[in-house]
């Protein structure tokens, strides 16, 4: 083989080196980037009357209608210890006297559920505050009820945020 045809064969396979290398290099500066989101806490699932809800199923957020700092965050960590998935928690927009849960859907499952974690739960329509069941403590809220409620069975067909509705 002749040098001219050897320096060309180089030359020729450096080419394509570089091309391939353009492609590649193209490709990776176009390529979007990683998505820095969290996957989703929950999903919504629906399940239909006379099925069993448990604790573990249902996401929670909690918000102090209260002057007591720390009480929202105090609440979730009780509620999460129950088995409840928690959420959001942050101030509410107004104050409330004892237990809210804040839903259009006083009959669902999870709604239920959540309520039957407190003595005195009110069930009032309101905003959506958070992901999950809302629900806002307020001033003269103590504690959770001491008896634990692992499930309820739903009354109707009931559609809630679940974290386990993925696994």
């Amino acid at each position: 083989m002749t040098a001219s045809l050897k320096s060309a064969l180089t030359l020729l396979a450096l080419g394509a080196l570089l091309v391939i290398a353009a492609v590649w290099g193209w490709h990776a500066v176009t390529k979007p980037f990683p998505s820095t989101e969290p996957p989703p806490l929950c999903t919504d699932v629906t399940v239909n009357t006379g099925t069993e809800v448990f604790r573990d199923q249902v996401a929670v957020s909690v918000f102090n209608g209260s002057n007591r700092n720390g009480l929202a965050g105090a609440t979730m960590a009780q509620l999460e210890q129950r088995g409840f998935v928690g959420a959001d928690s942050d101030n509410a927009p107004t104050k409330v006297a004892g237990v809210q849960i804040w839903t259009d859907q006083p009959r669902n499952a999870a709604v239920r559920l959540v309520a039957r974690q407190f003595k005195a739960a009110k069930i009032v329509s309101g905003e959506e505050l958070g992901r999950g069941i809302v629900v806002v403590v307020g001033e003269s809220f103590k504690a959770l009820r001491k008896k634990e409620v692992e499930s309820v069975t739903a009354v109707e067909t009931s559609t809630f945020c679940s974290p386990s509705a993925g696994q």
